[in-house]
């Protein structure tokens, strides 16, 4: 690629991250239909896109180790759970119409938004819900298909598993948008990654500019989530959430 593409690449990529990491997921809105408009097909750019969004999970981790305490029961849950769900998403996703797709999680993420809108005390507060056995269980069990998700698809998906863990388990915003952007940003999508690498191609010439925005981004916009608090990335969420569900369903 020339500069000025590197350049555009990284912008994208820049934004994109922010925006994610402040809102608890979502740079596949602006960054992957960037690097399909760029030429890539959709399994090139998918592979590309899951190996630079690891770069935002450790922008993220860079600026949430320092603040935030992260409990061992719900790192082993999404880890345990999480990641067997993303290989098996990631291994399957050629085989799958891709419009199919975009419209289910289309529906399903603008739902995420509008419900979160309605519900206006939803995530302001950190409460313990769900945490006995059977019910961690439950919840790692809706987080393994949320893994089959993250290895399938690209927009939004981290969304759904903020989302969960503020309506499940009772965590707050920031601390659920902590967990999604450390666990998902940087474990689900390296799983991912090296599915997708495995299994199909990725445009390595690509990366650098990718990678440098990712982490920027990462970091940036995590900064913002802890400085700004519960409320603000709630409105963050519900208008990431709100925004992706259009682009799907526009197609």
């Amino acid at each position: 690629m020339n500069p000025i593409e590197q350049l555009v690449l990284f912008l994208v990529s820049l934004v994109s991250n922010t925006f994610s990491a402040f809102s608890g997921g979502g740079a596949g809105l602006i960054q992957f239909p960037v690097l399909i408009f760029l030429g890539l097909s959709f399994g090139v750019a998918l592979a590309t896109h899951k190996v630079a969004s690891v770069a935002l999970g450790v922008g993220a981790t860079l600026r949430y180790l320092s603040t935030s305490k992260l409990e061992r029961q719900f790192v082993l849950l999404l880890l345990l759970f999480g990641l067997p769900g993303v290989v098996i998403g990631s291994s399957v996703i050629l085989l799958v119409p891709d419009r199919i797709a975009e419209i289910a999680l289309g529906i399903l993420t603008g739902g995420l938004g509008l419900y979160s809108i309605f519900k206006s005390a939803l995530g302001q507060q950190y409460s313990l819900l769900h945490r006995d056995k059977i019910n961690m269980l439950l919840g790692g069990l809706v987080l393994f298909l949320l893994g089959i998700l993250n290895g399938s698809l690209t927009s939004g998906t981290g969304l759904f598993v903020t989302i969960w863990l503020v309506l499940w388990f009772g965590m707050d915003y920031q601390r659920a948008v902590a967990y999604t952007l450390i666990l998902v940003g940087l474990f689900w999508n390296g799983a991912g990654a090296l599915t997708l690498g495995i299994l199909g191609e990725i445009r390595w010439d690509w990366l650098p500019a990718l990678l440098l925005g990712s982490l920027l981004g990462g970091y940036l916009g995590s900064h913002l989530a802890l400085k700004h608090g519960n409320r603000l990335i709630k409105r963050a969420f519900e208008s990431v959430t709100i925004l992706i569900s259009i682009k799907l369903l526009w197609g």
